[in-house]
């Protein structure tokens, strides 16, 4: 009789283990590259979703964020997900404007200027931007934007003339061109390489948000932020289509609703932090103003100058998304 007890229970331990190993092998990781510091707002929101994510899922799909360009740089990120080399990452949409203009929306100077008018270019955008990434191989998660953009400069600016020859820090095709009708000299530098770029003169100046020049202490380096309000660039999170159809129905909704608590969460945060940062970098000692009568209305004439070449590199698509915005 004894014997035959151990025997089930050998064969009960063996089972046992055999489902174990299955649980184990079913069990799926998935690193998440994200281009920004840890400390950043959208690498925390990137970081509780994946958290949400592993939570809800018991552990069978496990997401692992990896902040600070540290397994994949800012500019590597989309293609690593496209090809397959990240399941899963986030990048700055408007920097993409080369794969295709439809990225560069919500970089065009003046056209959504509040985080309401960001959210109403979102919606109107989205079916656009899912197509376009669909047919990359991607599907977008969520996103999340960024404060509206200031202009960060060592000296004075009263004009756009004031900016000509000015070294300027770029982030996308977007920011390359407006450097170009300002006069200023444009050089491609990833957030990353930020406060090595101010620290050594590769860059004097920059269009960028107050979030970001919190983060990198920019007040070490440059001394005035004009508030000028050009646009809210977001963030988006992007899943490889091959590796969501990997999962199940029940893993994918699992990924969906933490995605959809993820962008109300980070939209929320972009609002609540977008004055605070201002208040920061006061304190640090730079002077923030409102821009002179004379810059605004130059930004705003070199706004209208790119929306319109915009709108020709876009073609159809891009003004179906105009009108459809402006409709709402």
């Amino acid at each position: 009789m004894n014997t035959f007890l151990k025997s089930l229970g050998g064969i009960a331990s063996v089972v046992a283990l055999g489902l174990a190993a299955t649980s184990a092998a079913a069990a799926e990781k998935w690193d998440m590259p994200l281009a920004y510091s840890a400390s950043n707002y959208h690498s925390e929101n990137a970081a509780q979703f994946a958290e949400d994510v592993t939570k809800a899922s018991g552990g069978e799909l496990e997401i692992v964020a990896h902040p600070g360009g540290s397994l994949f740089g800012g500019g590597e990120i989309y293609r690593a997900v496209r090809t397959g080399q990240a399941p899963i990452g986030e990048r700055l949409i408007s920097a993409l404007g080369n794969e295709n203009p439809l990225f560069e929306v919500d970089a065009l100077p003046f056209l959504a200027t509040s985080f309401d008018d960001s959210w109403k270019l979102y919606k109107a955008s989205k079916p656009q931007l899912e197509k376009t990434l669909d047919e990359a191989g991607l599907m977008l998660l969520y996103t999340v934007p960024w404060p509206p953009q200031g202009l960060y400069n060592k000296n004075p600016v009263n004009s756009a003339a004031d900016m000509k020859g000015v070294k300027f820090r770029a982030y996308n095709a977007a920011t390359s061109r407006l450097a170009e009708l300002m006069g200023a000299v444009p050089t491609k530098i990833e957030a990353a390489e930020l406060t090595q770029a101010f620290a050594t003169g590769v860059a004097d100046s920059m269009i960028s948000s107050g979030s970001t020049g919190y983060d990198r202490k920019i007040w070490e380096h440059v001394k005035y932020w004009y508030d000028v309000q050009a646009w809210l660039p977001k963030n988006m999170v992007v899943v490889n289509k091959a590796a969501w159809e990997g999962l199940d129905a029940k893993l994918q909704k699992v990924v969906l609703d933490a995605a959809a608590a993820a962008e109300e969460r980070g939209w929320n945060k972009a609002r609540e932090l977008s004055d605070w940062y201002k208040e920061q970098l006061a304190a640090e000692g730079m002077v923030i103003e409102a821009p002179s009568a004379k810059l605004k209305a130059d930004f705003e004439q070199i706004g209208a100058t790119m929306t319109e070449e915009w709108l020709e590199r876009a073609g159809d698509s891009g003004k179906s998304v105009i009108d459809a915005y402006k409709a709402m």
